[in-house]
């Protein structure tokens, strides 16, 4: 191969020398210890190589495919939500010394990143109304599954008590941790949209390490965390709550109804839906457990001028004990997404973040009171909901269906629960955040009745 662009870093010449240096006449000799039957014969097929601008061209044309939050109106939840992102947050972490960095394990060069975690661990305590958090994880179900894995070794039991109104993706990674831990998941049903405290009654036992339950829940229902921590604790066992911490604005902090680890997902906090993700989860227990939490923990100290610092601190991972000693294998941590939920918490302040749930709230009060005005639409559940509430469609009506209607209109529609809930087939889950204007719910139930027509 000719390279013609000086520009290019690798050079026929590089590559002669590394050959050479390697001992290796060319680089099909690399994988001479690859058997020639198990090696593809011939040519990908893949198309040609692209100039700069037709590459971008193509990868524009790829792009426009989504139908993202920019040029359709979203209903759609379930765990991403399409929230308002302060503009000061793009600004601050496209920051160099933000975006470029990666491990603060030297914390005299670090101080920047270290206060900044420093900052978002102190306000998700100060939401969740625990002891102490973590600098945050991959997202809420890998935080969910921590969370599980910390309570069987804290109280050495071997079962975990779990929702099925907890989010399906985040019991389905439960279930993954489990399978490698030995550990038994029990799975309790729902009533009205909460679960059944009758049936976690029943099943909670001695062996029993921990409740998890997630509030406001997967269908938006806001659960008797209360209820569930007493029931947990009179059997000895962890309350695990899983929280949206927007909605934190508004209801108590699951620390103070008796939960003892919670955990959740950042992302309504100033977080881009980026189509899926990344996320940022984060993780805060009770002061008995804090030796016991995944992940990096910064603290606050003083230098030998009596100058405030900060350090990583509780280092329990495999790479700073020994691997039999690690709390956790979790190897990363999500900084510069936890830096935006930080900034926009420190843009919101308390009277803004209170006013942002509160929209969120009464908005989709308001859109579930519209979109049931139609003969043949209704709300699945009583129970109070927070931000999404699942309605149920006129009979003959699938949300798939609903749903291609919906998006040729300029609509994502909501969830379509028949997949993880096969009870719940024909029943759409509807998201609606501080976004979303009046005239666009008033128009989103109009195509939906007449959708259904």
């Amino acid at each position: 191969m000719t390279y013609t662009h000086r520009y290019l870093p690798l050079t026929e010449q590089d590559r002669e020398e590394m050959l050479e240096t390697i001992g290796v006449a060319s680089v099909e000799d690399l994988f001479s210890d690859i058997p020639q039957q198990v090696r593809y014969q011939g040519t990908l097929p893949l198309s040609g190589p692209l100039d700069e601008m037709s590459l971008l061209t193509h990868m524009r044309e790829l792009a426009d495919r989504n139908a993202d939050t920019d040029r359709y109106v979203s209903f759609l939840g379930a765990g991403i939500y399409d929230h308002h992102v302060p503009v000061v947050i793009n600004h601050m972490i496209s920051r160099s010394e933000f975006y470029t960095a990666y491990t603060p394990y030297q914390p005299e060069i670090s101080q920047g990143e270290l206060q900044a975690i420093f900052e978002f661990q102190s306000y998700i305590c100060e939401l969740t109304g625990m002891a102490v958090a973590n600098a945050s994880m991959y997202d809420g179900a890998t935080a969910l599954a921590e969370a599980g894995s910390l309570a069987a070794g804290a109280t050495k039991r071997r079962q975990l008590v779990v929702s099925r109104a907890v989010h399906p993706e985040s019991r389905e990674m439960l279930r993954t941790m489990a399978r490698g831990a030995d550990l038994e998941i029990v799975e309790i049903g729902y009533a009205d949209g909460a679960t059944d405290l009758d049936r976690l009654r029943d099943a909670v036992s001695p062996g029993t390490a921990a409740v998890l339950l997630q509030s406001p829940n997967f269908f938006g229902c806001v659960e008797d965390l209360a209820q569930a921590a007493h029931i947990a604790h009179g059997a000895g066992a962890l309350l695990v709550a899983s929280a949206n911490p927007l909605s934190l604005g508004l209801l108590e902090a699951p620390g103070k109804l008796g939960a003892d680890i919670v955990v959740g997902d950042a992302q309504p906090l100033g977080i881009s839906a980026s189509l899926g993700g990344p996320t940022c989860g984060f993780f805060a227990v009770a002061e008995p457990l804090m030796r016991r939490m995944p992940g990096r923990i910064v603290g606050q100290t003083k230098d030998i001028d009596g100058k405030r610092g900060f350090v990583l601190t509780l280092q329990a991972r495999e790479q700073h004990i020994r691997r039999e000693k690690a709390t956790s294998n979790i190897c990363s941590n999500q900084a510069l997404l936890a830096l935006s939920a930080s900034i926009y918490l420190s843009v919101m302040g308390k009277t803004g973040f209170r006013e942002t749930a509160d929209l969120n709230l009464q908005k989709a009060h308001y859109a579930a009171g519209r979109l049931t005005e139609a003969e043949g639409w209704e709300l699945a559940f009583s129970a109070p909901f927070f931000n999404e509430f699942v309605l149920r469609l006129p009979d003959g009506t699938t949300a798939q269906e609903l749903n291609g209607k919906l998006l040729a209109e300029g609509f994502l529609g909501g969830y379509d629960l028949g997949g993880a809930y096969p009870e719940l087939a024909g029943h759409m889950l509807v998201a609606v955040t501080e976004k979303r204007t009046k005239e666009q719910i008033d128009r989103f139930a109009q195509r939906l009745e007449a959708c259904t027509r």
